[in-house]
């Protein structure tokens, strides 16, 4: 198998290490190495990737904590975890890592540490992986530039989760355990990828299009106030529907204008964080301008549920070669805190894809393109899929 993964619920960073290196049962040389861990780990983590390297010589190396590691068909949400991910591939593939840190200078703030590298990837066959710091890392810049600079070339990842305070996510980069900004690969070659990002979102109600907005403040959709519009709404949603508009309303906006009919995966989700009943305007996390269209959505265990399994199936149909190794981006917000039985995201890979070696971590933040831009996510399962 080009791909392995192991988890460990080991307390001795040591020992946890040991147990996933002769879980991997490889033989041969590691293009990629990634390593997740819970924070209980996090004091060790310079010396777990030096033990990683020692044993597997990686071409490279990537890592960070997580609140609740992942590991195949399954998610360790209580007490301390390591999951070890190695893949080689059996073409060439280059593989340049950096880091990059926001820096003072003339200009003003910066993002520095990007690779020439970048500039030379065929977007059709490379990838960035980023793991980074939610704390001092502006990661809307970061993929705002990428989108710019680097269009179609998909970014995944996550943000690090478990820490109260900057400088308590150590990210790895090789043997290197930085405390700041954000670590990440670039994969240039015949790496078989792809990613699905699912936003375990419902659609209720119609599309509207905007007619008037301000900065992320919906002011007007159809010609009349936004929040006319949501009452209209209202009076026609199953009490269920309603009762999941009170537990938390999203906006979704579509990915492209020229469609009739929009379905699952046609829009990005955006929370509704302020509804303004005497101004009739609603905003949310997401600027908006007039002529977009947009739909409510609701959330729930159910729908997120429904969503990750069709996405997948879906993803599937569309491209039926073996799937030999993967890794996941949750978001902290899923896991036992959504669902009613552990293991849900990694459980419904297994289901899709069999007990492929997956990796990943239950991040403050979830990296993935969504028709063909990169963006940051909440609530999401962001997946990665590497043919065997």
């Amino acid at each position: 198998m080009p791909f392995a993964s192991a988890l460990s619920i080991e307390a001795d960073s040591g020992k946890a290490v040991d147990e996933c290196a002769g879980g991997v049962n490889w033989d041969g040389s590691v293009d990629l190495a990634l390593i997740f861990f819970t924070p209980q780990h996090r004091k060790k983590a310079g010396r777990i990737a030096a033990k990683v390297i020692e044993r597997f010589a990686p071409r490279c190396l990537l890592g960070c904590p997580g609140e609740t590691v992942v590991g195949t068909g399954r998610e360790v949400e209580e007490g301390p975890a390591l999951c070890l991910w190695l893949g080689r591939w059996r073409e060439r593939v280059e593989l340049t890592a950096f880091h990059l840190g926001l820096e003072e200078t003339s200009e003003g703030h910066s993002l520095l540490g990007w690779p020439d590298e970048l500039a030379e990837a065929d977007a059709d066959e490379s990838l960035v992986i980023a793991l980074a710091d939610p704390f001092t890392f502006p990661v809307d810049d970061f993929l705002r530039q990428m989108n710019e600079s680097s269009p179609g070339l998909g970014v995944v990842g996550g943000m690090a989760s478990g820490a109260r305070q900057p400088g308590m996510s150590p990210l790895l980069i090789g043997s290197e355990a930085m405390p700041q900004g954000a670590v990440a690969a670039l994969l240039r070659g015949p790496i078989g990828v792809r990613s699905v990002v699912s936003q375990g979102c419902r659609p209720i109600g119609k599309p509207f299009v905007v007619t008037k907005a301000q900065e992320n403040v919906i002011l007007e959709l159809g010609g009349k106030p936004a929040i006319e519009q949501l009452q209209k709404l209202w009076e026609n949603l199953t009490p269920r529907d309603q009762n999941l508009v009170r537990q938390g309303l999203h906006v979704g906006r579509a990915l492209s204008e020229y469609q009739d009919v929009y379905q699952r995966g046609d829009f990005l989700i955006r929370n509704v964080i302020c509804l303004d009943r005497d101004a009739g305007t609603l905003a949310i996390t997401e600027r908006v301008r007039p002529g977009q269209t947009v739909q409510f959505h609701v959330r729930d265990a159910g729908t997120a549920d429904e969503d990750l399994r069709e996405i997948l199936q879906l993803d599937g149909s569309r491209h039926p070669g073996k799937v030999g190794g993967a890794l996941l981006f949750s978001c902290n917000g899923r896991g036992s805190r959504l669902f009613d039985r552990p293991d849900h995201d990694a459980k419904a890979i297994e289901a899709a894809q069999g007990a492929i070696p997956l990796a990943g971590f239950f991040a403050q933040g979830e990296l993935g393109p969504i028709g063909g831009q990169n963006f940051i996510h909440g609530f999401t399962a962001s997946v990665v899929l590497f043919e065997e």
